[in-house]
């Protein structure tokens, strides 16, 4: 959940790597730091904060052609100075950044360091300090280096410099993504391709349990054992734009700006020349194949598939289970006899999800992955990919991605009823059509939504989110949004459920806010709104055209009643971002989160 940049060529290291760790700030920002080689030696300039007070602290006198740079979310250690990376070894010699988590590093310390005076809190110390203590044996960085990484246990993305040597950068991974980029006379390291989008587009994969050494005219891929594997490189299909935010005071209203976009995209992704839906043939014979389907994701994901699990069960009449990643690991249900298993990412790195994926591929399971990011740990990994189309997503919280992924798996659902050759008088392109129209309208009505969240949002500690069927599902993500960018307590309701417990949080002027998009349950909600009316709340419903009443506080444009969960949620989504505006809230970077979670 941290970025890594690193740099070795011709022209002065510190721009790359800070303008990389700018764009790479979205992963983590309590503390970040460089460390250039010259002449002089290292030097390391690191700040508890944001890329914009490195910037101001580092020297810019110093020129170096090598380097490495981190922008850091803590797992180890609280965000200060002495935890920021990059590490050093006692004597100066190494230095190091890392992603990840070191599963045995307090092994690693009483077996192999009991003799060093540490000066930081985190695992990643430790590695930098057995390196060295590994070379004191071997007497060669490369020996060393590889030795250290087999002695690891759990996720790395490292990069390191060895002061005696200005010709190498040397890097491995394992769990946690990392790229090299490839360059005329440089080469580059990155966690993201976005990070170094200026100066190169060709980028080589690197697997688990790898070991790249980075010269600046050449790149070998190594295997632990010393194997040299050779690789293509690709072309990252990133446009450079998509990165900036242009006009836009945050990305994160940009990304919502982009949903009607993102729909229009998926249609043109998703069907061939006649108009027909595009898949995979082999994902659609595992999807025939299935007798039960396995949602596996988190967060914002885990509400699409909510979401998803409708989809598939209405239309194509085949039962979903919908697991929390981090649980399903150490929790597994019994499972049918034929599953396929869905993941949902929309980094397609987390790391609870990767986990997952691992044990049911073990246990010959097939799986598909459906993401942002087709090269992505979870796209190489599964047997099947479905690309959202959705472009980069900036913000740490998601807007765009979700409502892409509720797309993809709304055609996927139709496409496998097709295959099994049920009758839908449904058609996923038209349809999704009118929900681009419908989200256009939304975007622009931002003023109206302004002063909602000035009528009902504005002073408050907490807030309650209710709907019944897709709309609770939906008021399960409007919670997340709100909680995560403008720190309001904020919890997601099955309209019947809050009389049976938490009704009793509800207080003079506590804000409820309520969907009503379905028409089996709207006189249901409904009566719900009544009850904590009754009470005190400050109710705001949120309604389809066709089934508003006088009262209601926002009415949605119409759209097919399976797909309204791709529109009911974007007010809910422009509420949070003026919540969190109007709070002073950091909107695209919240406290103590990061965009893509690469830690169990």
């Amino acid at each position: 959940m941290c970025g890594i940049v690193g740099y070795i060529g011709q022209n002065d290291s510190k721009d790359v790597l800070l303008n990389g760790l700018e764009k790479l700030e979205y992963r983590g920002y309590d503390s970040a730091g460089i460390a250039v080689l010259n002449n002089n030696g290292v030097q390391l300039t690191k700040v508890k904060g944001r890329i914009a007070t490195l910037r101001e602290k580092v020297d810019q006198t110093v020129y170096a052609t090598m380097g490495i740079g981190h922008t850091r979310w803590a797992t180890h250690g609280i965000p200060s100075e002495d935890n920021a990376h990059p590490h050093q070894s006692t004597s100066g010699r190494f230095t190091l950044v890392h992603n990840g988590v070191i599963e045995n590093y307090i092994d690693l310390k009483k077996e192999y360091l009991q003799d060093v005076n540490f000066v930081s809190e985190t695992d990643t110390e430790v590695i930098v300090q057995l390196l060295e203590k590994l070379y004191e044996q071997y007497n060669d960085t490369a020996e060393a280096f590889r030795q250290a990484m087999n002695l690891l246990k759990g996720s790395y993305a490292i990069a390191m410099i060895d002061a005696e040597d200005s010709d190498t950068l040397y890097v491995a991974k394992n769990k946690s993504p990392l790229l090299v980029g490839l360059g005329d006379g440089f080469n580059v390291v990155a966690s993201d391709a976005m990070a170094t989008l200026r100066e190169t587009d060709q980028y080589l994969e690197i697997y688990d349990q790898e070991i790249v050494l980075v010269n600046r005219n050449f790149v070998e891929v190594q295997k632990l054992n010393g194997k040299v594997v050779d690789r293509k490189p690709y072309t990252a299909q990133i446009d450079a734009g998509d990165i900036e935010k242009g006009t836009y005071p945050h990305f994160m209203l940009k990304e919502i700006d982009e949903q009607p976009i993102v729909m229009r995209k998926i249609i043109k992704e998703y069907q061939d020349e006649h108009n027909e839906l595009k898949l995979d043939a082999n994902i659609r014979q595992a999807m025939k194949a299935a007798d039960r389907i396995y949602i596996i994701a988190a967060g914002t994901s885990y509400h699409a598939g909510l979401v998803g699990k409708e989809f598939m069960e209405k239309l194509a009449k085949i039962p979903v289970e919908v697991h929390v990643a981090s649980e399903f690991s150490y929790n597994m249900p019994l499972l049918s006899e034929r599953p396929l298993f869905v993941f949902i990412s929309q980094s397609g790195e987390t790391a609870d999800s990767r986990s997952v994926l691992v044990k049911i591929k073990e246990m010959g399971h097939p799986a598909l992955t459906i993401t942002n990011v087709p090269g992505s740990t979870l796209s190489r990994e599964a047997d099947y990919t479905l690309h959202l189309y959705a472009g980069p997503e900036i913000a740490v919280a998601s807007t765009k991605a979700y409502t892409a992924q509720i797309a993809v798996l709304a055609i996927l659902a139709v496409d496998t009823a097709k295959v099994k050759g049920l009758e839908l008088d449904f058609d996923p392109m038209q349809e999704l059509g009118i929900v681009a129209n419908a989200m256009d309208v939304l975007t622009g009505q931002k003023e109206e939504l302004e002063q909602l969240t000035r009528d009902y949002l504005a002073t408050t500690r907490n807030a309650f989110f209710i709907g019944r069927s897709a709309d609770y599902n939906v008021a399960l993500e409007g919670a997340l949004k709100l909680k995560e960018i403008s720190y309001i307590q904020a919890e997601g309701f099955a309209g019947g459920e809050l009389k049976h417990g938490t009704i009793a949080l509800i207080e003079e002027g506590t804000p409820v806010i309520a969907l009503a998009t379905q028409a089996n349950v709207n006189y249901s909600i409904r009566g719900n709104v009544q009850e904590v009316v009754a009470r005190g709340a400050n109710a705001m419903i949120i309604s389809m055209k066709g089934l508003e009443q006088d009262d209601d506080a926002f009415v949605l444009p119409p759209v097919h009643e399976l797909l309204t969960p791709l529109v009911s949620v974007v007010p809910l989504q422009l509420l949070a971002y003026y919540a969190a505006l109007h709070r002073g809230c950091d909107v695209d970077k919240p406290r103590n989160l990061a965009k893509s979670v690469t830690v169990e």
